[in-house]
């Protein structure tokens, strides 16, 4: 009986509990993780400047296979619980009502929230009335971004990615909604990977969150979902992390810091000037990374050039 009582509770006794983390916490990190005036007081491209030559070449040796994987979910017609926003795509020249050579359709699309693969560009948070490096609030306008619109990443991301698959380290197909991940997580990923993130990269969470709607469903993916916990932001700062990715928002929701919604959002975007990659399907890359045991690989990304833009939706690619 004794034995028994021990083994119940191991687990327990595993079971890291998430540090506490107070907005006043995060309030002292926005200017402890801060790279305001790092590459200038005019910088606009903030952690994509950690992307360098060497690192591109670097990143371009990666490619043995030559295989590439889309990291984009297919586009999302419907309303449902983590859409408010479906793709609009309109048919306005047909092989039927067109007696011409041609067929022709319109897209349109509120790429941001819960439902698209976007890009977060610099400019889509603010914080006591400023963005990275200090630009004002107040230079977007009706007319777009005068300062870190997306434009400024118009010759693309091309560097290492480096998948983190949260759910595949705690053996289970997905990460229940609502799961803090910790620093300890993303240490014991590297160890069991054998792929230590550092700077320049790319790091992409895997949660499970497709998988999990594939299984049970739509749900309210902004008011419950895996991501990591606020603690980890110091983590991506110290590794000095190019960009971070998700299948979510990266953010856990709830927070679990009273009075933030989303402190590695702002923590990220503002302080430390990392653009971010949301609602990225990385179930095809969990299964290949797995098969080969890698879980590194080229990354390559263009977001849509727009002039004043907060963001862009995108299809990231992984190549083996």
């Amino acid at each position: 009986m004794l034995n028994l009582v021990i083994l119940l509770l191991v687990p327990a006794l595993q079971a890291q509990s998430p540090p506490k983390v107070t907005k006043d916490n995060v309030d002292s990190w926005m200017k402890e993780l801060s790279n305001w005036g790092r590459w200038g007081a005019e910088d606009q491209l903030g952690t994509i400047n950690l992307i360098t030559p060497a690192k591109r070449r670097q990143a371009a040796a990666l490619v043995k296979e030559g295989f590439p994987v889309s990291l984009a979910h297919d586009v999302i017609k419907e309303k449902a619980p983590d859409v408010s926003s479906p793709f609009s795509h309109v048919m306005t020249m047909t092989g039927v009502n067109n007696p011409g050579q041609f067929s022709v359709d319109t897209y349109s699309v509120l790429y941001h929230g819960y439902a698209h693969t976007h890009m977060d560009s610099l400019c889509h948070m603010f914080y006591q009335g400023k963005m990275y490096n200090g630009f004002p609030q107040a230079g977007i306008t009706a007319e777009g971004a005068s300062k870190l619109a997306v434009r400024n990443y118009k010759s693309g991301i091309f560097t290492r990615g480096i998948l983190m698959d949260m759910a595949a380290l705690k053996g289970v197909p997905y990460l229940e909604p609502g799961t803090p991940i910790l620093i300890e997580d993303l240490l014991a990923w590297e160890k069991k990977a054998g792929v230590k993130a550092g700077s320049g990269d790319v790091v992409f969470l895997r949660t499970g969150r497709w998988a999990l709607r594939q299984a049970k469903g739509p749900w309210d993916v902004g008011n419950k979902s895996a991501g990591l916990h606020a603690s980890c932001a110091r983590w991506l700062k110290e590794r000095d992390i190019a960009m971070l990715g998700s299948d979510a928002a990266s953010d856990v929701s709830p927070s679990g810091v009273d009075g933030v919604r989303q402190p590695i959002h702002q923590l990220v975007l503002i302080a430390m000037g990392m653009p971010i990659f949301d609602n990225c399907d990385l179930e095809t890359l969990s299964a290949e990374a797995a098969k080969r045991k890698r879980w590194e690989f080229l990354l390559t990304a263009s977001p849509i050039p727009v002039g004043g833009g907060t963001g862009s939706p995108l299809n990231p690619v992984a190549v083996f």
